[in-house]
């Protein structure tokens, strides 16, 4: 058996308990003995035992062999058997029980263990990790290898050809402007953000794509969209470190943090400070980024710089090269070697030979060395420009997509982080950010985590219809399909307006062989259906879910199917809205209407697309819809008219009570004397009739329309 010997040797008594100063001299006279531990609480049956340690080993071995087996006296006279044994020093579970006996110190000390191990080890790979994602480290197709197998095997046998990117330049040429201010942008140091707005599908990133593959410059890309759609804050975790490149992610560490953070409430009473919170988690990922980039930027300048230095060494080769040629061409060259071959004294006049050796060859060299060292000032100097261009040019590039709260389940505290994080890049001069938006408003946190600057703002709008229906030319003609429009096609295209995804739309049903006029009606068709459910509800409990009551919308939508654009504060200042602004906001995320501004202010107010205004108006054309929303609005009018009947009322019969009680003279019933009270009543009586006249006016309204229904329209 596996016992051996330890300087603790186990006593167990084979009756009555020894006492301590028996043991002791028992055990004595064979070494010094450490300690004695007396026999402790055990089980009914379970014989007990006391521990004696000595202090060397050897001492312990005599004792348990000489000591094994004899007779001991003990309490009252009685005789006592023990038998002894080695006990190891340590304890099978003993680090164990202790830690979980004091788990006020191990709890802490585990916590500040993790947390060094994550900032030394892990967060220094990460950071890495990053870098090698944006730098293309692990992505095989960038290796040199590989492309030229590609190029001299599949691309050989395929015939593949490259995109032609000048399709794409005048395929958006009327957003020249935008594109223009997004390559000053990047031509300048970082010092703000670069805010990029404009409806959906107005090619936004189709354009900034354009531009960043010009710049060929490192990108990083963050979408928020795809960030808001996770389901759980893990989830959400995992998808910014993939964007990102973070790794190694431990999220399965912050959910067994969870249980161990309630385990240690029950212990300690307070929270162990193991997990972190979501907001910690995503600061945590995006610091690690902004090291990365931090470190792509230094790579890059690093490359230059090498590759700065070779061209200057070359030049300065390819300069003494030159100079070497012109004084072997004019015989002004000595070659020192030739020094030792004549050695000295009047020998060494051998190795002066032939050369031409006056003053004006003195002058020349003298000519020359200056040329050469003003070439390598302007060569300095040159190299210091370029420095300064190859530094900006190292800079990486931030692009964070779809920045916008949208309805229901919007992570507004990923936006914070991200406008938080995107304005310490740009202070830092870490790298440029661009962030892309479909509604303006979504610059207002921007400009709140960046308050000392303001906002580079880049505004899309759709397409003119000359430049859509160049589109639509462009686009066929790369397919292969060459169309000459007539004036019908022309006015159905001019329908969809300059909306980048609608134009796609018909482009794609166009190459199935649908004729455009067909392909519009469809288009337009798709879009009622769409904006009923979308704006209206299913039924009346999918509309309470919506963030806008149904009069509100209608309203909308039938004064859009009449004009262009309605004023903001006419509406605003009227019933349905009388003041409520946030549906109209909502109704501008969901991208059913848009806002204009005008010196910071709403102006006006548009449909969400060009292509609304034809579905605004199929809708308000549509009978049994058109009555169903209008009797729905009345209803709504009414019933607010008749709670200012009622309001009027309790305040007439209010200022009748105080009339009556008012002191009268003895001419009043002969002169009508104004009185506040009379005042008030008089206006109070023609606001009740306006209101009354209301009523009246929408209950015929509303019965005409029930008739229409009935009558199967």
């Amino acid at each position: 058996m596996h016992r051996y010997a330890s300087p603790i040797i186990k006593v167990i008594f084979d009756g009555p308990d020894v006492q301590e100063q028996k043991l002791y001299d028992t055990f004595r006279p064979y070494g010094r003995i450490r300690d004695i531990t007396l026999p402790t609480t055990v089980p009914a049956g379970t014989p007990r035992a006391a521990t004696v340690t000595f202090q060397r080993l050897h001492s312990a071995t005599i004792a348990r062999n000489v000591l094994h087996g004899i007779d001991v006296p003990s309490q009252n006279t009685n005789i006592t058997r023990i038998r002894t044994g080695y006990q190891k020093p340590i304890q099978a579970h003993a680090i164990r029980d202790w830690m979980s006996s004091h788990p006020k110190i191990t709890l802490p000390l585990l916590v500040f263990l993790l947390g060094t191990l994550t900032y030394t080890i892990f967060d220094p790979i990460r950071s890495l990790m990053v870098e090698g994602k944006m730098l293309d480290w692990f992505d095989y197709q960038k290796y040199t290898i590989y492309q030229w197998l590609r190029a001299n095997t599949v691309a050989r046998l395929g015939g593949q050809r490259a995109p032609d990117i000048s399709s794409q330049k005048s395929a958006w040429k009327e957003r020249s402007d935008a594109y223009d201010s997004v390559k000053t942008y990047l031509t300048d140091k970082p010092s703000t953000i670069a805010f990029m707005h404009g409806p959906q599908g107005s090619g936004k990133t189709t354009m900034l794509k354009a531009v960043l593959s010009e710049e060929g410059r490192t990108v990083l890309y963050i979408d928020c969209r795809e960030l808001q759609n996770q389901a759980s804050d893990s989830a959400l975790v995992t998808a910014l470190a993939r964007q990102t490149g973070y790794w190694p992610v431990f999220t399965l560490f912050n959910s067994m943090g969870n249980l161990i953070d309630l385990a240690s409430v029950g212990l300690i009473g307070q929270k162990a400070g193991i997990t972190s919170s979501l907001v910690d988690q995503l600061n945590q990922i995006l610091d690690v980024v902004a090291k990365g980039l931090k470190g792509v930027s230094d790579s890059h300048r690093a490359n230059s710089r090498r590759k700065i230095d070779a061209e200057r060494r070359r030049e300065a080769l390819l300069a003494q090269e030159r100079i070497l040629t012109d004084k072997i061409t004019e015989g002004t060259w000595h070659d020192g070697r030739l020094d030792c071959v004549a050695g000295n004294g009047i020998m060494s006049e051998l190795g002066i030979g032939d050369e031409i050796m006056d003053s004006s060859s003195d002058g020349s060299i003298a000519q020359q060395d200056s040329a050469l060292e003003d070439a390598e000032k302007q060569g300095k100097r040159e190299a210091e420009s370029q420095a300064d261009i190859d530094a900006l040019k190292a800079l990486p590039i931030v692009v964070i997509r779809n920045y916008s709260s949208k309805i229901g389940v919007t992570r507004e505290e990923l936006l914070t982080i991200l406008a938080n994080w995107a304005a310490s890049l740009v202070e830092g001069q870490t790298a440029h950010v661009i962030v892309l938006s479909d509604n303006r408003e979504n610059s207002r946190r921007l400009a709140k985590a960046l308050p000392s600057k303001p906002l580079y703002s880049i505004g899309l709008s759709d397409a003119d219809p000359s430049s859509s229906l160049s589109f639509m030319k462009q686009k066929l003609s790369d397919a292969g399909i060459d169309i000459d429009f007539t004036k019908e096609q022309t006015a159905s295209v001019a329908r969809l307006g300059g909306r980048a995804s609608d134009l796609e739309s018909l482009i794609h049903k166009v190459r199935n062989g649908q004729r455009i006029e067909d392909s519009v009606e469809d288009i337009i068709n798709q879009g009622v259906s769409e904006l009923r459910k979308n704006a209206f509800g299913e039924d009346a409990d999918d509309a309470k879910s919506l963030a806008w009551a149904r009069e509100q919308v209608w309203f909308i939508v039938s004064a859009l199917a009449k004009q262009s654009q309605i004023a903001y504060y006419e509406v605003i200042s009227d019933f349905p809205f009388k003041g409520d602004e946030t549906a109209l906001r909502n109704m501008e995320h969901a991208e059913l209407i848009t806002i204009t501004t005008h010196s910071g202010r709403p102006s006006s107010i548009k449909p969400g697309k060009p292509m609304f205004r034809w579905v605004f108006e199929r809708l308000v054309k549509d009978p049994v819809f058109q009555a169903v929303q209008e009797i729905n609005l009345n209803d709504k009018a009414i019933a607010k008219a008749e709670r200012t009947v009622k309001e009027c009322e309790d305040e007439l019969t209010t200022l009748g009570n105080i009339m009556a009680a008012e002191p009268k003279s003895w001419y009043s019933w002969l002169v009508s004397r104004r009185t506040a009270s009379r005042e008030r009543a008089r206006y109070v009586a023609d606001k009740m009739l306006k209101a009354e006249k209301k009523v009246e006016a929408l209950e015929r309204k509303n019965e005409a329309l029930k008739r229409a229904l009935a009558n199967g329209l």
